[in-house]
């Protein structure tokens, strides 16, 4: 069976599996108890906390541990506009764009009906990108916060996080970059938050981070004990904190050779589907885009009866977000795209991995041979 939905979650790596062990049996302690087993744990925590530091460009007591990406962006959008509200006693404005991830809509929007935030959802070109220039143009006195998926879930389309940051200059920049990790340069975005989530990376389900400036002010959405400088409160996983670290040390270091080998493969795929199925077409940005995702529409289809046509031939995909599965509606990216919802429908991604690399041209076959299948049968 050859996986091809790693933008979904990928594997534990062993070496991960391996770094978190020793805290999933006799170094077991609560990081906050004041005795030598708690004070080992703790140190645990630091140091995965200072090495994740590291590798997004901010201090150690910047990085708020969660349970994912979805957790991470929510803390990010609400803790850091609800904080600007308390101080200025107005909701504010938020500024995000319409194909950012079901987390980042959905907490835009409770804010916007809990709270009375003004939320500006900017469209994007047909490839998904957003013009920095229209970021700029949406900044107003009361803004808040701007948020900004690094790369898209769906189609793989990369932002430019350079121009947007410069934009924003004086406005908090909150990017997802879930997609983005081991893939591409967490640090020097220019971002004031970064969300991550481990399983994107090689560590487990459950296990993610928020990294955002001290200067930023944040209200918390859990309450208690005061956990992570008061910002996320609960006892610590210490495991899931060491094994996000490794994983995210790990991709760092492999980061660069294997976007190249991926990039190189993903490509070759690309233009075998564009080359041999009638009236493909590729979703997304051509040029900006994730070296390992690779997303068509096949007019004609069912993009739901290709995937079941793939796995009979030993492929597994997807049809989008895996947070959208069993959603009958077109995805909103596509639609944001102006692809028309039942061309929405019919589509397909791949997202490769940083482990082998299939033969492009075999892959290929077999999506052609699907989507001939359901052809036939539609």
């Amino acid at each position: 069976m050859l996986y091809l939905d790693h933008a979904a979650t990928t594997p534990v790596r062993p070496e991960v599996l391996q770094a978190m062990l020793p805290h999933l049996s006799d170094r077991f302690g609560n990081p906050s108890s004041h005795h030598t087993v708690g004070e080992r744990a703790a140190g645990a925590l630091a140091d995965a906390r200072a090495r994740v530091a590291a590798f997004v460009g901010m201090r150690a007591g910047d990085i708020v541990f969660t349970s994912g990406g979805t957790e991470a962006d929510n803390l990010a959008i609400k803790g850091i506009t609800i904080a600007a509200a308390l101080r200025s006693g107005i909701p504010g404005h938020v500024i995000t764009s319409m194909i950012e991830h079901e987390a980042v809509l959905a907490s835009c929007a409770y804010l916007e009906r809990v709270h009375g935030v003004q939320v500006t959802r900017l469209a994007v070109s047909s490839t998904g990108r957003i013009d920095p220039d229209a970021v700029a143009a949406a900044l107003r006195p009361d803004t808040a916060l701007v948020s900004i998926g690094y790369a898209n879930n769906e189609i793989g389309t990369v932002q430019d996080v350079g121009a947007i940051a410069a934009a924003t200059a004086r406005v908090p920049l909150h990017l997802d970059a879930v997609q983005a990790a081991g893939w591409l340069a967490l640090s020097g975005t220019g971002a004031d938050a970064l969300s991550i989530a481990g399983h994107k990376i090689g560590a487990p389900q459950g296990t993610g981070v928020l990294a955002v400036r001290g200067r930023i002010p944040l209200e918390p959405l859990l309450h208690g004990g005061g956990q992570e400088r008061g910002r996320r409160s609960g006892t610590e996983d210490v495991a899931g904190a060491v094994g996000f670290a490794t994983a995210l040390e790990l991709a760092e270091a492999e980061r660069s050779a294997d976007a190249a080998r991926v990039g190189a493969v993903t490509t070759a795929f690309i233009d075998a589907v564009l080359a041999t199925v009638p009236d493909a077409r590729l979703t997304g940005d051509p040029v900006h885009r994730l070296p390992g995702t690779a997303s068509f529409t096949f007019t004609g289809t069912s993009g739901e009866a290709v995937l079941l046509e793939l796995e009979r031939r030993g492929v597994v995909s997807s049809s989008g977000s895996a947070c959208a599965a069993g959603d009958s509606d077109p995805s909103h990216v596509l639609l944001a795209c102006g692809v028309a919802p039942d061309v929405a429908l019919t589509a397909v991604r791949f997202t490769f991995g940083h482990g082998g690399s299939p033969d492009p041209a075999q892959l290929a076959a077999a999506v052609a041979a699907s989507v001939t299948a359901v052809r036939s049968t539609g």
